[in-house]
């Protein structure tokens, strides 16, 4: 087999796991995103039991390896399909868990740190509690939490290859599985140095949508 014809291969291998790892990242997100929002809330409730459960979940999942997680979530349920389907769903479950206590944290400092007299002149003006949150502490909220935020989405980028620990045919395992042998190609290490390419391009079109974010919300002088 000609190199032409094993890079043909190769590719076609390494898009596909891609896809799978594109995939994952998203799902994680629209998860994680908006739960890590409810988490934070919780954390910072002012009915004790809610906070202290919620405080002790964040830093039992914090605490303990993302892999440890997934095995576990994987391994100690039975409610998961046989096949991809079902390594992908306990994949996902196990990352958004994860990545919504890690944002539940990022939420929790950006709302505490709107100053408290923007609050108190929202009631002055008659506002709502609600209408506070949102037009308010949430808007500047998001100013401040956009670089740390960043940086965990980035993050989240590299740690999908930790799916491969159970299994998921990530773009990880895509490239590893030419050193084992796959599709008449064995003993091959160059096929992960393309992974590491996915990674980088992908890692900088994230990075790149950060800075213009954080340019468009430059408005907020806090």
């Amino acid at each position: 087999m000609t190199f032409a014809e094993q890079f043909t291969i190769v590719l076609q291998a390494l898009n596909e796991g891609f896809l799978q790892t594109l995939k994952l990242f998203i799902i994680t997100l629209l998860g994680a995103l908006p739960l890590g929002l409810v988490v934070s809330l919780g954390s910072m409730s002012r009915f004790k039991p809610i906070s202290a459960v919620v405080k002790t979940f964040v830093w039992v999942i914090r605490g303990t390896p993302l892999m440890l997680q997934l095995m576990i979530i994987y391994y100690g349920c039975s409610i998961w399909s046989g096949g991809e389907d079902g390594r992908f769903a306990a994949s996902a479950v196990a990352f958004i868990i994860n990545y919504s206590c890690y944002f539940s944290e990022i939420y929790r400092g950006g709302i505490q740190g709107v100053p408290v007299g923007q609050q108190e002149a929202g009631q002055v003006l008659g506002m709502s509690k609600k209408q506070i949150f949102f037009k308010v502490t949430l808007l500047q909220m998001i100013k401040r939490i956009v670089p740390p935020m960043s940086n965990e989405i980035i993050t989240l980028v590299k740690d999908t290859s930790l799916a491969r620990i159970i299994a998921l045919q990530e773009i990880i395992w895509a490239g590893f599985s030419f050193m084992k042998g796959s599709n008449g190609i064995a003993g091959q290490v160059w096929p992960l140095f393309f992974t590491g390419i996915y990674y980088l391009a992908f890692s900088g079109v994230l990075t790149i949508l950060f800075n213009k974010i954080e340019k468009k919300l430059s408005y907020f002088k806090v």
